[in-house]
């Protein structure tokens, strides 16, 4: 496989960043996550960072060294993590079960497929524009499934922030999974949170990642929504792939032919955990927890 990977992540106007990403890649396949811890439950990061590992264990665990059914695999670890927040929250005693979105894709074979829960989105764009994006499970896009709103309202709709599908609680996740689809030379796949794709328009986004290398068109991205959004804008994350893509300037080019079989190479950013309710040895604790649940549930 050769592609061109960049990520990043940023606080934005929040006091704490509840946003993880996150990638790994053996030679051949590639996995890519987004997880947007939901701010309006206790320990939000904690459910999107145990939502990034599971999967990239889950997925270090199966692709030996691609996998046997990635819609399946898709599907199954989502599901894990979902079972892993429930226990570290059961395990705690927490008030309240931590939430978050998630979004996936693996990558392998010249196809691309993905999962989704919440209003975290994936893009795929080719030469031409943007090809298809996921349908967030939110309640303006209900709404505007019912021909209530318009599109454009959406954005600016009170309710906009309201999601009805989600990672952690007694309800399990509906995981949607799209159909498989090939990816051609210079295909680019965007994986983000609301904070990032809320504040600019498709078109913004489509225009700077046909214009500028991949790493440059990020962080432009990020700054562009950054400024946008202002002092109370949102956490605002993305994972973006270009496939096929030769070494550009900013030598985030990747290729996996010299990789032995059954290594991996991958990257999750660390973040601060936002304060809690538990006491620095009980935070030391429950992140020893969270890697032995990860353990478990990949296990299966």
């Amino acid at each position: 496989m050769r592609f061109s990977i960049y990520q990043a992540s940023r606080q934005g106007g929040r006091r704490y960043n509840q946003d993880r990403v996150a990638y790994s890649y053996s030679r051949d396949a590639l996995l890519m996550v987004v997880a947007d811890g939901m701010g309006g439950h206790a320990h939000g990061e904690l459910a999107a960072q145990i939502t990034v590992q599971t999967l990239a264990e889950t997925f270090q665990r199966n692709a030996k060294s691609k996998l046997k059914d990635p819609a399946a695999f898709l599907i199954g670890a989502i599901e894990r993590a979902h079972e892993a927040i429930n226990q570290h929250a059961n395990a705690h005693k927490l008030n309240e079960i931590p939430h978050t979105t998630c979004v996936a894709c693996v990558v392998q074979d010249d196809t691309v497929w993905w999962a989704h829960v919440g209003d975290s989105r994936l893009y795929l764009f080719s030469d031409n524009g943007l090809v298809t994006k996921t349908r967030d499970h939110s309640t303006v896009q209900q709404m505007c499934d019912d021909g209530l709103i318009t599109e454009e309202a959406m954005q600016t709709h009170p309710d906009r922030n309201k999601i009805y599908n989600c990672l952690g609680g007694f309800m399990p996740p509906e995981v949607e999974v799209a159909r498989p689809l090939p990816l051609s030379e210079r295909d680019t796949l965007l994986l983000c949170t609301d904070g990032l794709w809320g504040a600019l328009t498709e078109e913004q986004i489509t225009a700077t990642l046909k214009a500028f290398p991949l790493a440059r068109a990020m962080e432009f991205l990020m700054d562009h929504a950054e400024l946008r959004a202002g002092n109370h804008g949102d956490n605002l994350s993305g994972v973006a792939m270009t496939w096929g893509a030769e070494v550009d300037a900013d030598n985030q080019s990747v290729s996996t032919l010299s990789m032995p079989m059954n290594t991996f190479t991958t990257k999750i950013d660390d973040f601060p955990v936002a304060p809690t309710d538990l006491a620095e040895d009980e935070v030391e604790r429950a992140i020893a927890e969270i890697q032995n649940a990860i353990k478990k549930y990949s296990g299966k």
